[in-house]
């Protein structure tokens, strides 16, 4: 069964949320008075709110959680078990570099509910600049982040990876994707995002080693590996093309259809080899992709995950000319099977106009085989019923 994400499930994500951001998302204990592992004063935070607030890692594998700067008081968090993935994303079109670091809690992915009357946490995102850290402090209120050539980018990500278990930082790669256009902001610097439109709402697209991401307005999307069925395209014009992302909850077989509209085509090389590369393309490797789960983000080397992207890439292939000689295959045998060609061949969508013009097309076909049947036979032909030939 398919169904809309912007349906029935994200209306009761929208509910078990309430109103005010993070009131749900977390136990009272979230707010409690602990000791802190690290923390850093006026980070700028764009999800679940828009402000400066502090943000802070408790000690003993505590929360993460931003705190109010005036009143002191904690807005929201995340418990750092249910973080499932960390990413570090350099911000697009802004004349100075900065980097997003988005938090994608359990069930805060945008495409995982949880269990019926259980509270979904929200995705949380801010912003640092490429410039050194102001205002850090670890244990006991030290400084920290003064050394040489240290960024507040490279300060976060390691005290991300330094205090959380079960998910490490992933940054975007080239040898993944990085876009056929510069960063328009930034000279000469690459780019590794596609700006796409959901409905009317801009965002990018970052291709990542662990998945797919939408952002970075609210509400995020996160595709991982094991929960894309498929990915095809539609409306493949000369400047862009649109991308079709079906989605299938980890603990469901009720899929979920996302379109991503108006990429540019100059990007279209490269969205394809990473989508062949992991095999997203083919809906017969989803249960292999769930089943595995493509653990990148636990200690997993890179050697492993590039031989499993080659796998990957080797079985589709594989699968594809399977499919290519099966269609000669049916081909060659009309004569048992008109209706044969009716079968879509191509790996995108098609609408359904084409199916029902190409279901027309067969109609005549029929015909026209019929009636030379006749010709040959001769008139003992003629006199045979029309199911017989």
């Amino acid at each position: 069964m398919e169904t809309s994400i912007d349906g029935p499930a994200a209306k009761k994500r929208k509910l078990q949320n309430g109103d005010a951001a993070g009131h749900a998302q977390s136990p009272v204990d979230l707010k409690a008075d602990a000791p802190l592992q690290f923390h850093m004063q006026d980070v700028s935070f764009a999800v679940p709110q828009r402000k400066k607030l502090t943000l802070e890692i408790t000690a003993g594998r505590g929360f993460l959680r931003a705190r109010n700067q005036n009143t002191n008081a904690v807005e929201f968090g995340i418990h750092v078990d249910k973080i499932q993935h960390v990413l570090c994303l350099p911000v697009p079109e802004k004349n100075q570099k900065q980097f997003n670091f988005c938090i994608i809690p359990q069930y805060g992915d945008g495409i995982n509910s949880p269990a019926e009357g259980e509270p979904a946490a929200e995705a949380m995102v801010w912003t640092v600049s490429d410039g050194p850290p102001k205002a850090a402090f670890s244990v006991n209120g030290q400084q920290t982040g003064n050394k040489d050539g240290e960024t507040a980018e490279n300060l976060v990500r390691r005290v991300l990876n330094e205090n959380l278990s079960q998910a490490k930082v992933v940054r975007p790669d080239e040898r993944e994707f990085v876009s056929a256009m510069p960063e328009a902001h930034r000279k000469g610097e690459k780019a590794y995002h596609a700006k796409a439109f959901r409905g009317s709402k801009e965002g990018y697209l970052f291709f990542l080693s662990t998945g797919i991401l939408f952002g970075f307005k609210k509400p995020l999307v996160f595709f991982a590996f094991e929960n894309v069925d498929s990915i095809s395209y539609t409306s493949v014009l000369q400047r862009t093309f649109n991308l079709n992302i079906v989605a299938r909850p980890t603990s469901s077989d009720e899929t979920q259809e996302l379109e991503f509209s108006m990429i540019d085509q100059a990007d279209f090389a490269g969205i394809d080899t990473y989508i062949k590369k992991h095999g997203l393309q083919d809906a017969s490797l989803a249960e292999a992709r769930r089943a595995k789960r493509y653990n990148i983000n636990g200690t997993k080397t890179e050697a492993e995950g590039a031989e499993n992207a080659e796998g990957a890439v080797e079985e589709s292939e594989l699968q594809k000319a399977q499919r290519e000689l099966e269609d000669q295959e049916d081909s060659d045998e009309e004569d048992y099977d008109p209706g044969s060609e009716g079968d879509s061949e191509g790996s995108g969508s098609s609408s359904e106009e084409d199916s029902d013009e190409d279901g027309d097309g067969d109609g005549e076909d029929d015909d026209e085989e019929e009636q030379d049947l006749v010709d040959e036979l001769g008139s003992e032909a003629e006199n045979a019923p029309p199911d017989q030939l």
